[in-house]
This record gives C-alpha cells, structure tokens and sequence, in this order.
C-alpha cells in the first residue's frame, strides 16, 4: 500500500510536506515544504499530520488572496499611522494622573506616615511608598522625555534606513491589507521609510502639545490625508468571481461557452490586480483604467511562456521589461475590456454597481483589416497545391505542404471549400452531425445549430440557420462524402475535427492553416487566414448585387429563430435561399482539377 504523499520518512523519523503550488513558487521561495512531525511511529505522524497540512493549505490560499501594492496603498499607511500615533497619544494623556489624583496620593501617604505605617526605620518601605507618588507626578514629564527620546530614534533611523523600530507596524499594515509586499523587499523598505516619516510627523505633533498647541499640521509633504479608499474584503458571495459565477449562469447575451471560458480567462486578469477578494462592488474607472495600463504592456500568452510561471499581473509586465516579449495589439486588448464590459453591464443592471466603468475605454481601432479575402490567383494558388491536389503524408503539415500522392479528403479539405460557398464559420462547419445535412423540399441543406447529439456550439442563437448547399459543392462531390459519412455509420460528417484544450472547433488547423499559407509564399505577417473564404464569400454576395441586410441571415448574423433552432423552412423560405447561395461564385477561380479528386477520395473513404 502506498504511503500518503504528504508523509515523508527519513531514517526513522516522519515529517509532513507538501509541493508549493507553482503559481506561489517565487512568493514562498521554495518548491516544497517540510516540516519535522517529532514521532518515529507511523500511526501517530498520520494523526499529526494534518494540521500541518490544512495550515500550509490556509496559507496557500491565504497569499492567492494577496495582491500587488498600490500608491493608494502606502498613502493610507501613512495617514493611518500618522493618525494612529496622535490616537495612542490621545489615550495615554486620558490615563495621566490629574492633579487631584496626585493630591490624593499625597494625603494618603501623609496619613500613613501619621499612623506610623511608614517611618525611617522601614528604609525599603519608606522608599516604595514614594515611588508610587513620585511616578504619579512625574508622569506627564517622563512621557514627555520617552516621546522626545523616540522621536530622535526615528530620525535617526530613518536617516540610517534602520527598520527594527517601525517593522512591527509596517508588517501588521500588510497583514490587515492582504498585500502582496516581500519582508525586505525594495517595496518592503520603501513602505518603512514612509511610515516612520508618518510616525515623525506624528510625535512631532504630540510634543507641540505639550506646551498646549493642537493646532500643529504636518509639514512632511507625504503626510496627508489619502484620498484613496482602503481596501475592502468581500462579503461572502460579493467578490468578483462569484458574482461572475452568476453572471455565467444567466448568460444574458446567449454567447457561447467558448466565449464565456474566454470571458472567465479576461476578466481573472482583473482579479488578478484587484485581489481575489476584491468586492464586486469596487470595480471603478481607476482600477479599470490601471488594468487597462498594464494590458497594454502585458506579454502575448504570458501564461504559457516558462519566463513568467507563477508570476501575477503586475509582475510579469515588470519582469518582461526584462525578457521582451511581444505584448497585446490594441484589438486584443480591446478584447479583454470587451469581456469585463460585458459582465460590467449586467453588474450595473442588477444594481452591483452604478454605472459601466468600461466605457469609453476602448483603445482606437486600427483601420486597416485584419483578415483579406483571397484574390481569384491567390484561391487558384491554394487549390492547386498539395492539400488539395496531393501531399507527401497527411499527418505533418510540413509533409502536407510538400507535393505527394496522399489526397486528404477530410476536415481540412472540404471546410475551406464550404465557406468558399457558404461563408459559414470553420467551427460551424466543422460539428456538422450527418443528419445536419439533408434534403428539404428537393434541395440539400446544411443545418448549422446547436440540437443533436454532440458537443455543439454557435457564437450567437441568431447563428443558428439553414444554408442550402451550394451546386458547385455538389459537383465537387461533397454529397457523395455525405453519403460516404453516413454509409459508414459515421454520427459526426467530419469525425477527425478535434477542439482544442480550450474547448474550440479546429482552432488547431486554423492556426495550421494560416502557416500553410506562409509556406506556400502567399502569406507574410496578418491578412490572410481560414476566415478569407468568408469574407470572400461576403464580398461575392455583393458582386452578384445583394445588400448586406438582406443576406447577413445567411452568413449568421441574424436574431434568433424557431427556423433557425429546429431547421424547418416552408418551401416559400427556401428557394430564395438557394438562388441566394447559389449567386455566390467566383469569376476566373478554376478548380474543376478537384471534381475527379473529390469523388476518388471520398470513394477511398468509403472502400475504408
């Protein structure tokens, strides 16, 4: 039987440990943590065991709760120890013997002399009996001495960055503020410095009252009050992500759950900043605005580069001034504000906040686009090379792109040539079941929707819809695929496309797709990608004369509709729709080479 991980056995001895999560490797300073469990029975070091455990898990969630120092922050560290010090003070000259209390002591030593309880016989007594008086009236004198002797203390410390005298309440401000500030750290003794020049200010204030002024102000200039606001912890059930959570749960806007997980990731690199326990309720156009900051300066999939494991936010945009990496486009960060815009409407509706802070926070967009679509030779270029016509193997895209005798007949063939006539999105294309395309009223449809079997999915409900098939699809043989797929036994019409470990259909040839293009020569940098053939389908439905309102029904940008949901059209609704998608074509594109092609591989796929 295994031994539990979290007991190690050295010698005869056991001690508890644990791995550090990697995301607080570099706040701990260790990879694992061991701690002696002083028993050389088994039994027992199970029981002890556990406490260790749970305290090492409390901490671990304790400093995932921590976050980055802000200005806002050490402003209130210092007005609060200022004030902090003028309070202590207000309460120690409240407990100072008042004159009548010394005259009160005075009288009763006098009666215990008088009564013979004190007399020079009882050196010692005689003694302690004064000192209690002698502390009483000279009470006010000492504190003031102690004052004055501290005050020259913290001058000097603060001139010899000495932080012994003021750590303990620097450490208790960064325990009560759940910040993320290393002991000894250039943030650690920077916070020092400011607050011993609070507690400075502070005693120089009580000194002044000693001589009956209380109308003394600081004259440091960092000593003011802060016009920030301290942080806050959230109520159970109040924070960021759990509000989320909600929000997630409703999902107003009907988005899709690709879209949702994208949100969660966006919006966490807020929380991020914030702190996880961070109300909802503070989400304001400063926090936004600072985020916002940051994005800009934050590196392209930091979360996946080994440079910035276990780092938060603010750390990684610090350490890649260091690494350079490429940071954000405007676009994606405009992304990201899009995702906590969203969910910043839907807080405002329900009352969590009053307005949208992300308003009017978008970065300018480039105006140039940034997906092309093909031109007629680039489209006769990527027809005629070796994915369509006959690769060296189909399993390594270098191999794909070198000229062979391989026909690939899959996915990756025929949803470029679907949204060449189609203008339907890849992810769409690609969940089709077999039973999605099927005959209406004489003519062939794809039903693109989220009902079936399967993991589905549609960007909005509105791109749920009914796309006849195209003719020249027909004569490409993708009917007789369809047959092939079903034939088979097959429920999926494209059973190799995969989604990626974030849930997205084929997002991995697509990506593929776009360096198939580069190496074919017909790419350099941004404009062309799988989504060229839906803007170019766009763009042939408008050569053929139609306005864009009234064939965006078709490309998926319409309301939601029972029609669009259950794929059922009266044969009135159809045939405009197959004259539409059928006006989509192409002048002087030639790939009649793939008709023979198309058929023999789909009649390879059904000798298989």
């Amino acid at each position: 039987m295994a031994r539990i991980s979290y007991l190690l056995r050295r010698g005869a001895s056991y001690y508890a440990r644990i791995k550090v999560p990697t995301d607080l490797v570099e706040i701990v300073g260790k990879k694992e943590l061991v701690k002696a469990l002083g028993t050389k029975e088994e039994s027992i070091a199970k029981r002890e065991m556990w406490p260790v455990v749970d305290g090492w898990t409390r901490h671990f969630d304790d400093l995932r709760s921590r976050r980055e120092i802000t200005a806002d922050d050490k402003a209130i560290a210092v007005w609060q120890h200022y004030e902090s010090t003028l309070q202590r003070d207000d309460q120690k000259r409240r407990a100072m013997p008042t004159p009548a209390d010394i005259d009160a002591e005075e009288q009763r030593l006098l009666r215990r002399i008088d009564r013979g309880e004190i007399n020079s016989d009882d050196f010692i007594g005689m003694i302690n009996a004064y000192a209690d008086y002698e502390l009483m009236r000279r009470a006010r004198t000492d504190d003031a001495n102690l004052r004055a002797r501290h005050l020259a203390g913290s001058k000097s410390a603060l001139t010899s960055g000495d932080i012994r005298l003021i750590a303990p309440a620097v450490n208790d401000f960064i325990a009560r503020h759940r910040l993320l500030v290393e002991v000894g750290s250039d943030e650690y003794r920077e916070l020092c410095a400011l607050m011993t020049r609070a507690e400075i200010a502070g005693l120089e204030r009580t000194l002044e009252r000693d001589s009956g002024n209380y109308s003394g102000a600081p004259t440091d200039p960092i000593v003011k009050p802060a016009t920030g606001k301290a942080r806050e912890t959230a109520a159970p059930g109040e924070s960021i992500m759990e509000v989320f959570a909600i929000y997630e749960r409703e999902n107003p806007n009907g988005i899709t759950a690709d879209t949702l997980n994208q949100a969660r990731r966006d919006i966490g690199t807020f929380v991020d900043y914030v702190g996880s326990t961070c109300p909802v309720h503070r989400i304001d156009k400063k926090a936004v605005r600072e985020w916002k900051a940051l994005l800009m300066k934050y590196p392209v999939k930091a979360t996946e580069t080994k440079a910035f494991a276990g780092m938060k936010l603010v750390q990684i945009v610090k350490h890649n001034e260091e690494v350079g990496k490429p940071v954000l486009t405007p676009r994606t960060v405009n992304r990201y504000l899009s995702s906590l815009g969203a969910f910043c409407s839907w807080l405002a509706v329900h009352g969590y906040i009053d307005a949208n802070p992300t308003d009017g926070m978008s970065l300018a967009k480039e105006k140039k686009k940034s997906t092309l679509p093909f031109t007629t030779d680039q489209m006769n270029t990527l027809f005629k090379s070796p994915l369509f016509t006959g690769c060296q193997s189909a399993d390594e895209w270098r191999n794909i792109a070198k000229p062979g005798n391989v026909l690939i007949r899959d996915h990756r063939f025929w949803v470029p040539l679907i949204m060449l006539y189609s203008g339907a999105r890849p992810a769409e294309i690609a969940q089709l079941a077999v039973s999605d395309v099927r005959q209406e009223h004489g003519h062939w449809i794809m039903h693109i929707t989220t009902e079936g079997d399967g993991d589905k999915s549609v960007k909005t409900d509105g791109s749920m819809r009914v796309v006849p098939v195209h003719k020249e699809l027909a004569r490409l043989g993708f009917l007789n695929y369809h047959a092939g797929m079903k034939q088979a036994g097959q429920s999926r019409l494209f059973p190799l496309a995969e989604r990626n470990s974030r849930g997205q259909m084929i997002a991995n040839f697509s990506r593929e797709f776009g360096r198939y293009l580069t190496r074919l020569g017909m790419k350099n940098g941004r404009g062309l990608s799988l989504y060229s053939f839906r803007h170019g389908a766009t763009d042939a439905l408008r050569r053929a004369g139609h306005l864009d309102e009234n064939f965006g029904f078709i490309l998926g940008h319409a309301k939601a509709s029972t029609t669009g949901i259950y794929g059922i059209l009266p044969q009135g609704m159809l045939e405009p729709r197959v004259e539409l998608v059928n006006a989509i074509g192409y002048p002087g594109l030639n790939i009649a080479h793939l008709h023979d092609g198309a058929n023999h591989g789909n009649a390879q796929s059904r000798a298989r």
